[in-house]
């Protein structure tokens, strides 16, 4: 089958689904947790809920709303992180906040709760760490295009690489950036270790078409660089496909049975693997295709 021939389709089904993102992007941007923007973040573990109170879990987060609300800590998000737990952020509290929280929501619920996780993050920390965040993408990215260039010896190589491994950052920085504005999903540092694992495993399975097209090269140098491209896609297509499965399917059965806490996680991966798989193949390679036509005309 000649791949190449369609390399344009590939291009516009890429554009249909970064597009929106980057208008998300623009406009919404991303939604920081607490890692990013500095706060606290309180898990209360509940163990029973008493006869005369809601016995569901929203009856729990509705008793931690009116607590906070009482004690006038403005600012927060409370969400269920498991069957009996609840995840509240807020801004920067101290101990003695935590301990009227559970003392007045004990009243309230005529129980307890236990005290799972007390995590506070500076604004200063906040910031660093989005500093740092950007600096890693940068060094990421430069290192690869080095080692790349280097490896194939041909910047054309190295640059169609980068270019495929930035189109699944913006795949996923689009796509959390919607979530953040429609369903209130934020970004804290697990989402930047997917980010950072998703570029290494895009830029490896990129380097396996490319090298088989290097070794196709040297073997059939008469051959047109473009059929040359469309036969390494054919050898490792089954291979690439094949390979991502099991990685899919394993993040699948992870995303459905995980915990609350590393649900997006876990999608990030899953989102990041699927447009890696892709873009290894269907962009990396016709990227290849479009700047050889265009060196070949200068």
């Amino acid at each position: 089958m000649n791949f190449i021939k369609y390399k344009w389709f590939y291009f516009l089904i890429s554009g249909i689904v970064i597009v929106p993102g980057l208008f998300s992007l623009v406009f919404w941007g991303l939604k920081p947790s607490i890692d990013f923007t500095g706060g606290t973040l309180l898990e209360l573990e509940f163990t029973n809920a008493v006869s005369d109170k809601p016995t569901s879990q929203r009856g729990e987060l509705s008793a931690v709303s009116g607590t906070l609300k009482e004690l006038k800590i403005d600012s927060y998000s409370i969400q269920s992180s498991g069957e009996k737990r609840i995840l509240i952020k807020t801004k920067p509290i101290g101990r003695e906040e935590v301990t009227s929280i559970i003392g007045t929501l004990a009243k309230k619920v005529e129980e307890k709760p236990a005290e799972l996780r007390f995590d506070t993050v500076g604004p200063t920390l906040g910031k660093e760490l989005i500093q740092k965040t950007i600096l890693a993408v940068i060094l990421a990215a430069g290192f690869i295009l080095l080692y790349v260039w280097r490896q194939f010896k041909d910047p054309m190589f190295g640059i169609c690489a980068i270019l495929a491994m930035f189109h699944d950052s913006l795949v996923l920085l689009g796509i959390f950036s919607l979530l953040g504005h429609f369903k209130g999903v934020e970004v804290d540092t697990l989402y930047v270790t997917a980010v950072l694992t998703i570029l290494s495993f895009s830029v490896h399975d990129t380097v396996v078409v490319y090298d088989r097209i290097r070794e196709s090269q040297k073997k059939f140098f008469k051959v047109p660089f473009t059929d040359l491209v469309n036969k390494a896609i054919t050898e490792t297509l089954t291979r690439s496909i094949n390979n991502s499965m099991t990685i899919i399917l394993m993040l699948i059965a992870l995303y459905l049975l995980g915990g609350e806490t590393t649900k997006w996680f876990v999608f990030a991966l899953l989102v990041g693997t699927i447009s890696g798989t892709y873009s290894s193949t269907f962009t990396a390679a016709p990227l290849l295709v479009v700047w050889n036509s265009l060196r070949k005309r200068k």
